[in-house]
């Protein structure tokens, strides 16, 4: 019997994390939990995309007890899909990966230059590829430490991987092995999820295609050994050699009986796929969903290996799809995500009837070894917006931060002229966050009473100041401080700060990818013309020899200024 935990008929949202945030669920990590093994460094990192086209990610310091929201990439692209990943290097330096949706053949990162702390992202860097990308998955495992594996959506809209290099002095990588296509299916487009076992295997479960556009839409399940390069069925068995070509799969009967290992789930809906994970013995559970036909009815199931066969539990009923354009993307579901500490826990956004009607709920079902759900409590409740694409964050365990999912109104995962509201969600989390707190007064101040501040970097300020540019020429100095001033490139449209002859250039452009909405909505490969800001809000914080640079509360800049301190 099912025990339902009931709290009192209140509303809970959760915390917000920020108020402009999406994401896809194809790009993992998209959200990380970090703790040194001194101890030094304990932080959690939250990434996503906001509708103005900016890549951004909030870092939680539990030592600080503070968090700071980080502007990654300013003017990207604005579609859900393009949400930032995140990986460990092994100087415990943070490397983030970020892609356009399958129209440009080239991945972006971004490394921390301090150990933990995205607070202190060096330049944009490439990886240029061969084939169009979208969806970076990044691993580096114990038995290979010297390489990262980067799995993604790549040759042929097909799962694909390459081994890298890791990081040189110059934060430089090189394509060592790959980019490979590991599969090739009778669908159009394979959809694939990864995990670890942090040691010498990637696994990964993948369905036939696009439940759009396959019906039947199969599940299945491989493993990657990074020793022999080998793509193996659950059993070991091995299917072939990566590098000399994908392995072929399809719906057909003969397939099943020749490959039973390789198949997860055969149904006569259409299959998609949240989650993989391992459990303590070791075996691979997946949080998928079946939905039906005529892609009305949608329902979430937990799938297990149990030594012999995937056992398939049905765990709740999760309507249909969850977002307000209801001719599009009828496959999207709420959403699900295992608890990777105990994958015998699985958070389900579901519609629920509530105080503000019918809403998409966080709900936790706790599962018995057979699978089977014994418990349901509610996370959410009469929510004024739906609750959607939970996520349990990886490594959080001993944390207070471990859910985070999209909360508010959804229309389309891009922003056009179709749907220019595209993806306007929030960010919401179970932890409450810590309070605001500024050793130092934030002094309000007009451009010219700038002029008449009397600096010392021998001193710590913080300073907020709204900027109004030039929308016509955009250039030239925007704030003075003494010999510090903000500046603005009229070629890049980067701003720069400049102190004594020196000049730190934002990797930045100040404005918005704003221009995309009144564009066709499809992903064609073009960069728009960014959208310029006619007014802006610019915080200065100086403290110890560091300066920091905030455009619109988001974190720009950190440059270190000790130098020049006497």
């Amino acid at each position: 019997m099912v025990r339902f935990i009931e709290d009192a008929p209140i509303v809970n949202e959760g915390y917000q994390v920020t108020d402009k945030g999406a994401w896809c669920w194809f790009a993992d990590p998209r959200a990380l939990h970090y703790k040194s093994k001194d101890g030094s460094i304990d932080r959690t990192y939250i990434g996503y995309i906001d509708t103005h086209g900016n890549i951004k990610a909030m870092q939680y310091d539990f030592h600080k007890k503070q968090q700071k929201e980080v502007l990654i990439r300013s003017c990207f692209q604005p579609d859900d899909h393009d949400n930032p990943t995140f990986l460990i290097l092994p100087d415990e330096r943070v490397m983030i990966f970020y892609s356009r949706h399958t129209d440009e053949r080239c991945f972006y990162y971004r490394i921390s230059r301090e150990p933990g702390d995205i607070t202190t992202l060096g330049e944009e860097k490439k990886i240029i590829t061969e084939n169009n990308t979208t969806y970076p998955s990044p691993f580096i495992l114990s038995d290979d430490p010297d390489h990262i594996y980067l799995c993604w959506r790549g040759i042929g809209w097909h799962p694909t991987i390459a081994k890298l290099s890791l990081p040189d002095k110059k934060d430089n990588i090189n394509v060592e092995w790959g980019p490979y296509q590991l599969v090739q299916s009778t669908g159009a487009r394979p959809y694939a999820k990864y995990t670890s076992n942090g040691k010498d295997k990637i696994l990964f479960t993948y369905t036939t295609g696009h439940p759009d556009q396959e019906s039947p839409n199969f599940l299945y399940f491989n493993y990657i050994d990074i020793h022999t390069l080998q793509l193996e069925d659950v059993k070991g068995n091995v299917l072939s050699t990566i590098a000399d070509g994908p392995f072929q799969i399809n719906k057909r009967s003969e397939y099943v009986e020749q490959y039973p290992y390789t198949v997860v789930d055969s149904p006569e809906e259409r299959d998609w796929v949240w989650q993989i994970a391992i459990d303590k013995p070791g075996n691979p559970v997946i949080a998928m969903v079946r939905i039906s036909e005529d892609k009305t009815s949608h329902n979430y199931y937990y799938a297990h290996w149990t030594g012999k066969e995937w056992k398939k539990n049905f765990l709740a009923h999760a309507g249909g799809h969850f977002h307000q354009s209801s001719y599009i993307e009828k496959c999207y579901s709420g959403g699900m995500t295992i608890d990777p500490a105990q994958t015998n826990v699985i958070y389900c956004s579901v519609p629920v009837e509530g105080k503000y009607g019918r809403k998409y709920e966080i709900q936790k079902y706790m599962l018995n070894d057979g699978g089977d759900v014994v418990a349901v409590e509610a996370v959410t409740r009469n929510s004024r917006y739906n609750n959607v694409r939970p996520y349990i964050i990886p490594d959080s365990e001993d944390t207070p931060l471990r859910l985070t999912w999209m909360h508010g109104n959804y229309y389309d995962w891009i922003v056009s002229t179709t749907h220019p509201l595209g993806y306007c969600t929030a960010i919401h989390s179970d932890f409450r966050g810590f309070p605001v707190k500024t050793e130092t007064e934030n002094i309000e101040m007009t451009v010219e009473q700038a002029k008449d501040f009397k600096f010392d970097l021998k001193e710590d300020f913080v300073i907020s100041v709204t900027l109004k540019p030039d929308t016509v020429k955009y250039r030239g100095c925007l704030l003075q401080l003494g010999k510090l001033g903000y500046y603005l490139n009229a070629n890049t449209m980067k701003p720069e700060v400049r102190y004594q002859r020196k000049v730190y250039t934002s990797t930045n452009m100040l404005g918005t990818a704003d221009t995309w909405a009144i564009m066709p909505r499809g992903t064609n490969g073009k960069w728009y013309v960014p959208q310029k800001y006619s007014e802006l809000r610019l915080k200065l914080e100086y403290k110890n020899g560091i300066l920091c640079t905030y455009v619109n509360g988001l974190l720009d800049q950190t440059i270190e200024l000790l130098p020049f301190v006497r």
